[in-house]
């Protein structure tokens, strides 16, 4: 009995595995079996179920309607099977695994800085870091693939999930030093724009900013990370509008920073989301803790991390 349970178990993730995939192949390699085994289990659980959990008719695999109600169940019974000793262990569970999404633009300052205060109060504990723009990383907590995952705030949160606000970030102007101009709206009409990516929250939060003060940018490029942007402007490729990092790097590019306006200046929220349903809470709430205090810091060098933790 103990065997078929852990078989149904792994034939369960294995189906949720096709569903966030697409493909038997795809699913195999996340799974870490051939398409051989994913398409014999497949079959072996319809067999059991004695319903058409796929159709077959389509190139792709596609649920069938009973097939996609049945994947909302099995979504809830891996994640219980997956939380059965955190949720004994409790507030004590500090250890085993937390995979953590974040937005790349934190990834330079703010994640590591807080995990490694993080790391040196809980020894045993594994923070998996995981980078994908915001709305993918929402998914993937609704689907309980990610435990939770530090994002700027989208104009909605879905029901099922918790926001912990951690830092309002400015979005500023930056230009190289040969640009001596203070006037933000002059610069861009005047400057090739390097864009921050309309797929990311932050994107679109800049898009709306140019729309409302009737810039039409004179877009050279579109790029998702900020290490990109900054060498780009740098080398006097264009100027673009970032946020201005709540935690900073030591030695930061020799780049210009220019506000975008002297009040109501566009903000981007960055915030921590997770499940309401989750077991990993007090894993969660340590996590906010230390990134609230490197926010609170607001430096990352390898000298405020020897002095911090």
């Amino acid at each position: 009995m103990r065997w078929r349970a852990a078989m149904s178990i792994r034939i369960l993730r294995t189906l949720i595995a096709v569903a966030d995939h697409g493909t038997f192949s795809a699913a195999a390699d996340a799974v870490f079996v051939t398409h051989a085994a994913v398409s014999q289990q497949m079959r072996a659980l319809e067999a059991e179920w004695q319903v058409a959990v796929f159709d077959r008719s389509k190139r792709t695999p596609e649920l069938t309607p009973i097939g996609r109600a049945l994947l909302a169940k099995a979504r809830e019974v891996v994640r219980a099977y997956d939380d059965i000793v955190p949720s004994v262990l409790g507030d004590d569970g500090l250890k085993g695994e937390f995979s953590l999404g974040a937005v790349p633009t934190s990834l330079t300052g703010l994640v590591p800085f807080a995990t490694a205060m993080l790391k040196t109060k809980c020894p045993e504990l594994h923070v998996g870091l995981f980078p994908g723009l915001s709305i993918p990383l929402i998914h993937q907590v609704e689907r309980n693939a990610l435990d939770g995952a530090l994002i700027s705030k989208p104009d909605m949160l879905p029901v099922g999930l918790i926001w912990h606000p951690i830092a309002s970030e400015e979005l500023v102007l930056i230009c190289s030093e040969q640009i001596t101009d203070d006037d933000p709206i002059r610069i861009l009409n005047e400057n090739p724009f390097i864009r921050f990516t309309r797929d990311a929250v932050v994107g679109s939060i800049i898009e709306k900013w140019l729309l409302s003060n009737n810039i039409t940018a004179n877009d050279n490029m579109e790029l998702a990370g900020l290490e990109a942007i900054y060498s780009m402007v740098l080398a006097g490729l264009g100027v673009s509008i970032v946020p201005e990092a709540c935690v900073r790097i030591a030695n930061p590019p020799p780049l210009r920073r220019i506000p975008l306006s002297l009040k109501d200046a566009p903000m981007r929220h960055l915030g921590l989301v997770q499940r309401k349903d989750s077991t990993k809470n007090r894993v969660f709430s340590e996590i906010a803790q230390a990134m609230e205090r490197a926010v609170e810091v607001g430096t990352f060098s390898p000298e405020t991390i020897v002095r911090i933790v």
